[in-house]
């Protein structure tokens, strides 16, 4: 398979799959975050789609590994709306994975700016 069409069918996934699981998949449990696909990647025969995703809870008390166990569980029904969308000869199984690229970067963020910000009596020139 060429890239472009290995990169073209992933971005077309992610478009897809990002809309299944805001419109169509069902379960309540959902609601308590927000979900991102922040990629897609395919094995080169498009068998095997590895999605990442972002999970930003409303709620301290919520665990994002339980929702994407939901998302997980519901992999073969969010398939089946994609193959009803997309059209190629085989649809690819999908695995998702969690995404934490931006908490890290979060918490990258305010170790800088805690090394940054003076100590307490402690003059800051600039």
């Amino acid at each position: 398979m060429s890239k472009q069409r290995n990169y073209r069918v992933a971005e077309e996934i992610k478009r897809e799959v990002s809309d299944i699981i805001k419109t169509e998949v069902k379960d309540p449990r959902l609601s308590v975050g927000v979900i991102s696909i922040t990629g897609v990647k395919m094995t080169g025969d498009l068998s095997y789609a590895q999605i990442s995703l972002s999970i930003y809870a409303k709620d301290q008390d919520t665990d994002v590994t339980e929702i994407l166990e939901i998302v997980r569980k519901s992999a073969g029904f969010i398939r089946m709306e994609l193959g009803k969308r997309i059209r190629i000869r085989h649809i690819p199984q999908l695995l998702f994975q969690l995404d934490t690229s931006m908490e890290y970067g979060d918490h990258i963020n305010k170790i800088l700016k805690s090394l940054n910000s003076p100590k307490p009596g402690e003059k800051h020139e600039l």
